[in-house]
């Protein structure tokens, strides 16, 4: 629903554009040098986008305004833009806008009612909160994306099982073993030994310094997992420290995995 001199409202504001950028380029003062550099970075016409937003509100073209408060909060969100500068150019419109509906009712031969002033500035204020919400939540659902997208990445790339030959692969670890980690091992690990067939798994652990106990726990816990599905696994590059800690908790890799000292011993061995 427009408001009640909608194509009045939408006349003056056509008429009075060049005016109204102009004043609303004074009102935005932090946003105003950064126009062109948003144009170019993520091709974004700020002051067009103004224009438009003016006439959803005043138009009442609600629809219209979730769609660009969506594409908005996509396109800023995609592009990293700051958005102290968004919510301030918005609030510069927002006063900027009343400045011109202010003129617009001195202009008037007739003056406004309180009543209808009251339901001027609800709808006016309501319909450019709208879109200030639907951007701020379209823009943070596409971080939240991009975020998880990014976490499974790297999860991904943190548990690296590579195939040496179609029934042998290595899975090399480096880094901090915790145990959302190594449950991460062990959900990929399970996963590719079905899929890939694998029959021999080489698990090279030269990079890891330390280990927890609940996480050389779950490793045997790992190990018994993949003989289960029938998959030897052979580990390497056991560190002295690590050793140290299995044998002190009373666990051992006999019966459950072949140890060789180095990865190089184990392609040796395997790819002979």
């Amino acid at each position: 629903m427009g408001l009640a001199l909608e194509k009045d409202y939408v006349d003056y504001f056509s008429h009075n554009s060049h005016e109204f950028q102009d004043e609303l380029l004074n009102e935005a003062v932090n946003v105003r040098d950064k126009i062109n550099d948003i144009l170019l970075v993520g091709n974004i016409d700020l002051l067009n986008n103004a224009h438009k937003l003016v006439m959803y509100v005043l138009s009442g073209k609600e629809t219209e305004l979730e769609k660009f408060s969506n594409e908005e909060g996509v396109s800023w969100a995609s592009h990293s833009l700051t958005l102290s500068f968004k919510l301030e150019w918005v609030q510069s419109i927002r006063r900027t806008l009343w400045k011109y509906l202010q003129q617009f009712e001195e202009e008037r031969e007739e003056n406004a009612s309180h009543e209808d002033f009251f339901n001027l500035e609800k709808q006016v204020n309501d319909r450019i909160d709208q879109f200030l919400n639907g951007f701020f939540l379209s823009y943070s659902n596409y971080k939240d994306e991009l975020i998880y997208a990014q976490q499974a990445l790297v999860e991904d790339l943190s548990v690296p099982i590579i195939p040496i030959t179609p029934k042998v692969c290595v899975l090399p670890l480096i880094g901090k073993m915790e145990m959302y980690r190594s449950n991460r091992i062990e959900e990929k690990v399970l996963m590719e030994i079905g899929k890939l067939r694998i029959e021999t798994l080489v698990m090279d652990l030269s990079g890891i310094a330390q280990m927890e106990t609940e996480v050389i726990e779950h490793l045997m816990k790992i190990i018994d997992g993949t003989n289960m599905m029938g998959c030897e696994c052979v580990i390497t590059g056991l560190r002295p420290e690590i050793v140290r800690k299995i044998t002190r908790i009373g666990l051992t890799f006999e019966g459950k995995a072949e140890t060789k000292a180095t990865l190089q011993q184990a392609l040796e061995d395997y790819l002979v």
